[in-house]
């Protein structure tokens, strides 16, 4: 199974921890404790293939929905969906629909847990994609994401499943979906579970 970027280098950094705590209950404890972090790091960025349906919006991440809402972005009704990852959970993130990258945009905020409403200011890097329909994909850091890692930038041709970037060490992923796409196109609703470019989310034109 492949890893995401930077996995591997936060596994060494694991191992490393773990050994320099552990010195005092020996050596095979300090190797022990090391190795386990280093393994919990590598799981957390795993990287497994994915298969993608020919249509429809899929969901950017696996975990939960936790966010079903709609909003006003640029004078349209728009519908969000938001996709809670767990410690568990795969944090690789994937492409909902076909499109072009617009735009890239980092925004700074805080690192509040990602399923609380005070998430709504925590530090995110905003994925504009333009296409026959355009939407947002929204990256946000939680209490212990420090790194988001978009893998792409304006300009960059999408399909759908593809990788969109991966946040380490818990998060949730938005999609604000295309204009005109209301709560009753859903497939979804909060509490469903959700795999990262399989589930899909809406059904559209």
């Amino acid at each position: 199974m492949d890893i995401a970027p930077g996995g591997v280098r936060y596994a060494v950094a694991a191992l490393l921890t773990g050994l320099a705590i552990a010195r005092r209950l020996g050596r095979r404890a300090a190797v022990a404790l090391g190795l386990v972090g280093a393994a919990a790091v590598l799981a957390f960025h795993r990287d497994p293939e994915r298969s993608s349906p020919g249509d429809g919006v899929v969901a950017p991440a696996d975990g939960v929905v936790s966010v079903v809402r709609t909003e006003e972005h640029d004078g349209d009704a728009r519908v969000r969906v938001g996709v809670y990852m767990s410690a568990l959970d795969v944090h690789v993130n994937r492409v909902p629909l076909d499109g072009t990258v617009a735009a890239v945009e980092h925004v700074p905020g805080g690192n509040r847990l990602a399923f609380s409403k005070e998430s709504e200011h925590n530090e995110r890097v905003h994925v504009d994609i333009a296409g026959a329909r355009d939407y947002r994909v929204t990256l946000i850091a939680g209490a212990f994401a420090r790194r988001i890692h978009p893998y792409v930038e304006a300009g960059d041709d999408l399909a759908r499943g593809e990788r969109l970037g991966h946040i380490s060490f818990g998060s949730r992923a938005d999609v604000l979906l295309p204009a005109g796409v209301t709560e009753t196109d859903l497939r979804v609703s909060k509490g469903a579970g959700t795999r990262a470019g399989e589930t899909r989310l809406a059904d559209i034109d």
